[in-house]
């Protein structure tokens, strides 16, 4: 056996938490001879509720699990992990604009992105799970200067993973046949779904109409029929995130990251593009045509990053 790593998670009492650990604890994240120890960080007010979470992981006696630590404590939470799944986030309620979604969850990332700064291990890989997580990612790699900004990331593999299945739906084939779709910019109904590069047998009204606007309102609609958001999926985007981020792949995924400016996209923003990993490095694919409609979708969501971060910049204090 390895020795343990430490993993974070936020919002640890929460629906996409709790679909989560178990799948972590179980060995899925790096396998079945990687030991691990899991920070779990909640509010105050809902730290009963995560104790209820942590003894179920106790229950299923999982042998890679060798601790849990339950706080409501952000430098215990955060101290030495190594990998960071910052999953909680202050939710939309009814009325609510997204600017003061931004502003509720400027002060959480902000201070869970020194939590990162001042006592994670030096090397630690961030993914941001909570929504406005492009902003969100961005407002903790802001506030973890001592960190590279390469350490801090955002998820569209979810939105990645929803494309994938509406595509391979529509050709009538298996996922695994389905290569090189791409997630572009925000995670919001802006991201842009880019199939050009997977397949040209489907009709583009189809593509415009249908495709993209499913998978951007995905989300929405399994609120609308379920009750609830998504959970399940998005747990499992996130552990295939990260485990490609730490063990690699050739395969394209869609990830936030920092951009570097490519394709025109303005730097520091966390931008989504495709990307292939090696041993740790996250690398771009570059290259890729885009035309005008591509580049128009491009722009639209680096003009809604730069407003949500004029957002963060203005209400954000000590930042």
């Amino acid at each position: 056996m390895k020795p343990p790593v430490r993993i974070v998670v936020t919002g640890g009492a929460g629906q996409i938490a709790y679909s989560l650990v178990f799948r972590i604890a179980s060995g899925e994240l790096f396998g079945s001879d990687q030991p691990i120890i899991l920070h779990l960080l909640e509010l105050p007010s809902i730290i009963k509720h995560l104790n209820g979470v942590g003894m179920e992981l106790n229950d299923c006696a999982y042998p890679l699990l060798y601790d849990i630590i339950i706080t409501d404590d952000v430098k215990t939470a955060f101290t030495d992990v190594e990998y960071a799944f910052l999953v909680g986030a202050a939710p939309r309620t009814k009325d609510m604009q997204r600017a003061d979604l931004i502003k509720a969850n400027a002060e959480i990332f902000k201070v869970q992105g020194k939590a990162l700064n001042n006592y994670a291990n030096s090397k630690v890989k961030v993914v941001v799970v909570g929504n406005p997580a492009n902003t969100n990612a961005y407002i903790a790699m802001r506030c973890a200067p001592d960190l590279a900004p390469e350490q801090f990331t955002a998820m569209t593999r979810l939105d990645h993973n929803r494309l994938l299945h509406q595509l391979a739906n529509k050709l009538q084939v298996n996922v695994a046949e389905i290569n090189n779709v791409i997630i572009w910019g925000n995670h919001s109904a802006s991201q842009y779904t880019d199939i050009r590069y997977a397949t040209t047998n489907v009709d583009q009204n189809w593509f415009i109409n249908d495709l993209m606007p499913c998978v951007q309102q995905r989300g929405t609609s399994i609120i609308e029929i379920r009750g609830k958001s998504s959970a399940a999926s998005a747990a499992y985007a996130a552990i295939s995130h990260m485990r490609d981020w730490v063990k690699g792949t050739d395969q394209w995924v869609s990830m936030a990251i920092p951009s570097d400016g490519s394709y025109g996209i303005k730097e520091g923003l966390i931008y989504s593009y495709p990307v292939t990993i090696d041993n740790g490095i996250i690398s771009i694919v570059q290259g890729l045509e885009i035309d005008e409609f591509s580049r128009k979708q491009l722009d639209k969501n680096q003009q809604e990053l730069e407003l949500e971060r004029e957002a963060v910049l203005t209400n954000l204090t000590g930042f």
